[in-house]
């Protein structure tokens, strides 16, 4: 089985990943931001370097994706190849930072690989408020998020909202972090364990 969790920058998907792994057994895959080497570069200049970043990514996750696929294992994934779709691409092109060119050329790419990817069985949105995702971007300190502006959570907010509302590609559900420290509250993750595990194996229902 394959579960992805998303959500917005700070949201605490790899803190989750982490967590679920170790109490359902399932194997973690992670992004690695450490090893972008785009990032930096791009919370300095989103336009010059938002088509990099996006290729980037979209290689980066196919590649592990195809992994997944390959290895037959129980894998639970921070983030999801969709989020660079239908969340950041189009945000970066509506703010005018990524050329009708570059987006048209990467969103027609992105199509064409996803008749190749299977879905997750289970998404895990993690929904939160811009000063919860502030909160936890300050709290972790990765020097490359420091320029990060309000006004790019916000609108990365929105699209989430969106999307998540038409997803429609397998099960999904979703943890409002504002109201749920899984982090830090035993109780709180032990509802989220037990909301996966009713999803995945139609248990606790």
């Amino acid at each position: 089985m394959y579960i992805a969790v998303a959500g917005n920058i700070g949201s605490g998907k790899t803190t989750l990943t982490t967590l679920l792994s170790k109490h359902i057994g399932f194997e973690p895959q992670y992004e690695d931001p450490g090893n972008n080497p785009y990032l930096l570069d791009f919370y300095s200049d989103m336009q010059r370097w938002s088509f990099n970043l996006q290729i980037y990514f979209l290689n980066s996750r196919l590649r592990t994706l195809s992994q997944i696929q390959k290895s037959k294992k129980n894998v639970i994934q921070d983030r999801t190849i969709y989020e660079d779709a239908r969340i950041f691409a189009p945000n970066l092109h509506s703010m005018g930072l990524l050329s009708k060119r570059d987006y048209e050329n990467y969103i027609s790419l992105f199509d064409t690989i996803s008749d190749l990817i299977q879905p997750p069985d289970l998404l895990i949105y993690l929904r939160g408020s811009i000063p919860a995702l502030v909160d936890q971007i300050q709290q972790r300190g990765r020097e490359y998020e420091d320029s990060i502006r309000l006004d790019y959570l916000r609108r990365l907010n929105e699209r989430y909202e969106a999307w998540y509302e038409s997803y429609n590609l397998g099960k999904k559900i979703e943890v409002a972090i504002d109201d749920n420290n899984f982090k830090e509250k035993p109780e709180d993750l032990g509802k989220i364990v037990n909301l996966v595990k009713a999803e995945l194996f139609g248990l606790f229902k």
